[in-house]
């Protein structure tokens, strides 16, 4: 095995675990379980024991002190649910633990080149009985309901009885915590044992949430290379299969095929279970990794990141883009949560992350999950549009700030649905997608509808004074500043949603008239309010102090006191833990990047200096306490000059999850900055951006390194970018005539070509 491919961790102990539960889940996008010990770990151990569906939910209650009008009622969370984990080892009566007899040896890793999680255990039992071990899991990439283990049991000294007990478990509750926002704190018991049935050789624990009532169906089909005798224990919530062994063969390969069904996706769960276990079970084990290898080869070909020189980073690196593959949704009913399908935290909601952070990797590598991600809010436009009613506005979309389903479930406003940025960011996501790929067929479909809808709402929280374009009383990415007037990010993002809007109206106008009288009948847009688009936009107020010579984060932002960062300990950080949002509220201090992600994201509407000096700026009162943070931070020190910070801070994210950098790993890993490391290889050291019509790439190889190999896709072309300490060679496989600029010189591609472009 290549090491730069493994993962490993052969740490036994208590804190380990829980993180590694994290670290070694396996998912597909459709479901992600921890990586727990299938025998489970001894009393006294803490365990979040966890399985999950992307975007199977429970409708839970929100508690209120005080509720104000449009404050919303219920929210969204995902589920735990059915456990199938449970395989139990017992050898002449010794229960098979790690924490009992002897290890002489355990391997615990997971292969990102070949798509498996597997853990190689030489055990001797108290009585002195020697067997080795290898458990593989995986959840398959190309048959999005199947979870399947894979026991391979050698004996090396006896003879004797060896049981196999695997259990299908439909007991479960829900990860809570008091004492931190960013997990959930109620609602535990949420799904309901509805059937427990056995059929054949075909085990199934059908649930069903409490409120939701969406359905689930755990459907367990076994295969055993040896004679064995079966007896089935059952009640009224799991039911179990006991295999006994009595055969002497030294060799026993067991498998647990585990198909997940729910009522979102299938209309008849229960029996979308029984056949589609019937189809998957009839493949090897071996065959279903040699599935995963052959989808992994496609994936890398273009998503691998090669680093020469840290095979530590090189092997974040590598994770995190794995992990972004596992926790994408691969249907338009999901999309992506802040943890994967890892764990519970931020209760699996989807954020802004989505839009900022992660689809920039699938649109420039894989345009075709992109897809499902924008089109995952179009399927929730509708609950969009009823949201901006209840906030008042007449017409347009307001997208929720965490969601699963369409409905907003923040009940904290004022970091919450007072972040009317999302919309911006939204509409953003599907320009950078046209962008890129030119596909005007699916902006008709999809995205052209989400952009005017999302536009009209600006003009409706906004409003002229003295001749400019004003927005009062929103939160922007920094939620240490909250309820302001004319955020920059959020003013700035507003007229590029704004722009675009008008520049697609007139587009279309010239390319599908029919197309576009249609649209615009359906949701009564006319060409005055897209003059007012116009209007707004190119009167846009965006905050500039002329002492500081900055964009300035707001209007009331440079009067604050500054934070007395000196004098705070580091253990009261992250702030949000520690101190009331009030108190906080009224200093100048940071979580996250705002206005400085503002001259990332839309750099061309101010000069140079001006980014430069906000990034001075800015950067002393940033606490990234967001993981969302060190990336942007990365990016545009490159940007400004920066070399030496943006290596540093570009360590910070490619390791966060691995090395446990915010010590919360426990409850989920974090997508976002997964994407974000793509992004400062990519957008930072490579300075790549995407233009109206072309992409520039400004390559400057960090000094730690001696070459960065990656690719992406623009337009049909393959593009493979090679940074070198002396040069950077590109080489570009065209499927029509595309434009690259690099080092401020624009080319022109019609053929296949390599070039050399020597460093400036």
């Amino acid at each position: 095995m290549k090491k730069e491919w493994i993962i490993n961790d052969n740490s036994l102990d208590a804190k380990d675990l829980l993180k590694n539960e994290s670290i070694f889940n396996v998912a597909n996008g459709y479901i992600g379980v921890r990586g727990n010990f299938e025998e489970k770990y001894p009393d006294g151990f803490y365990t979040v024991r966890g399985t999950y569906i992307n975007a199977f939910y429970e409708t839970v209650p929100i508690s209120y002190g005080e509720k104000a009008y449009a404050f919303p009622g219920t929210m969204q969370k995902i589920v735990n649910v059915t456990d199938a984990q449970d395989i139990n080892i017992i050898i002449d009566g010794e229960k098979f633990s790690l924490f009992e007899g002897r290890i002489k040896d355990f391997k615990r890793y997971l292969n990102m080149e070949s798509g498996y999680y597997r853990r190689e255990i030489w055990w001797i039992s108290p009585k002195g009985k020697e067997i080795k071990i290898k458990i593989t899991r995986i959840a398959s990439l190309s048959e999005l309901e199947l979870f399947a283990i894979y026991y391979e049991i050698e004996r090396l000294n006896f003879n004797g009885e060896i049981v196999i007990e695997s259990e299908v478990n439909g007991e479960v509750k829900n990860y809570t915590n008091d004492s931190d926002p960013r997990v959930s704190a109620a609602h535990a018991n949420i799904l309901n044992v509805k059937s427990v049935v056995l059929e054949g050789d075909i085990l199934q624990v059908e649930s069903q949430t409490q409120n939701s009532k969406e359905i689930v169906s755990t459907t367990v089909k076994h295969c055993c290379s040896v004679n064995y005798d079966l007896t089935i224990e059952k009640n009224l919530k799991s039911i179990k299969a006991i295999y006994r062994l009595e055969s002497s063969n030294k060799l026993i390969q067991f498998t647990k095929y585990v198909v997940y069904t729910d009522s979102r996706r299938h209309k008849e769960p229960s029996n979308c279970g029984f056949d589609i276990v019937e189809k998957v079970s009839k493949k090897t084990f071996d065959e279903l990794i040699q599935d995963q290898h052959e989808y992994l080869k496609e994936f890398w070909n273009v998503a691998d990141i090669s680093i020469e020189g840290d095979e530590k980073l090189q092997q974040g690196l590598r994770y995190n883009l794995y992990q972004l593959l596992q926790s994408v949704g691969k249907d338009p009913l999901s999309n992506i949560t802040a943890k994967g399908l890892s764990g519970e935290g931020y209760e699996g909601h989807y954020f802004w992350d989505t839009e900022i952070y992660i689809l920039p990797f699938f649109i420039l590598c894989h345009p075709k999950l992109a897809k499902n991600l924008l089109k995952y809010r179009y399927t929730i436009l509708d609950s969009a549009r009823k949201r901006a009613r209840e906030l008042g506005h007449k017409k347009g979309a307001a997208f929720a700030w965490r969601t699963i389903t369409g409905e907003e479930c923040s009940s904290y406003f004022p970091a919450g649905t007072a972040q009317y940025h999302i919309n911006a960011d939204i509409a953003y996501s599907y320009i950078q997608y046209y962008l890129v790929t030119e596909d005007m067929d699916f902006i008709k479909e999809f995205g052209a509808e989400v952009i005017f809808e999302t536009a009209r709402i600006w003009i409706q929280i906004g409003h002229f004074d003295k001749g400019l374009f004003k927005i009062d009383a929103v939160t922007g990415p920094d939620e240490y500043t909250a309820i302001v007037n004319n955020n920059y990010y959020t003013n700035v993002m507003a007229k590029y949603n704004l722009k675009w809007a008008a520049k697609l109206y007139d587009l279309l106008n010239q390319k599908d008239k029919e197309f576009l009288k249609s649209l615009c009948e359906k949701i009564d847009l006319n060409n005055e309010e897209i003059q007012l688009f116009r209007c707004a936009y190119k009167n846009m107020y965006l905050p500039y102090s002329e002492e500081y010579k900055i964009n300035v984060q707001d209007d009331s932002f440079l009067s604050k006191a500054l934070w007395d960062f000196k004098n705070t300990p580091k253990e009261k950080y992250p702030l949000l833990l520690h101190y009331h949002p009030l108190t906080i509220y009224r200093y100048q201090v940071l979580k996250q990047a705002d206005t400085v992600l503002a001259h990332f994201l839309v750099e061309d509407e101010t000069d140079f200096q001006t980014i430069k000096n906000s990034y001075d700026y800015y950067e002393k009162i940033t606490t990234h306490d967001s993981s969302l943070s060190c990336a942007v931070y990365s990016i545009m020190a490159s940007k400004v000059g920066y070399t030496e910070k943006a290596y540093n801070y570009f360590i910070d994210t490619a390791r966060l999850d691995l090395d446990d950098t915010h010590g919360n790993t426990k409850d989920g890993i974090h997508t976002a900055n997964m994407g974000g490391t793509w992004m400062s290889i990519v957008y930072g050291f490579a300075g790549l951006r995407i233009k109206e019509s072309y992409i520039s790439l400004s390559p400057r190889l960090p000094d730690k390194w001696k070459e960065l190999k990656f690719k992406f896709l623009y337009r049909g072309a393959i593009i493979q970018v090679d940074m070198k300490k002396d040069k950077t060679i590109v080489g570009v496989q065209p499927k029509e005539p595309i434009k690259l600029k690099i080092y401020n010189e624009l080319y022109t591609f019609e053929n296949s070509k390599v070039m050399e472009i020597m460093l400036r």
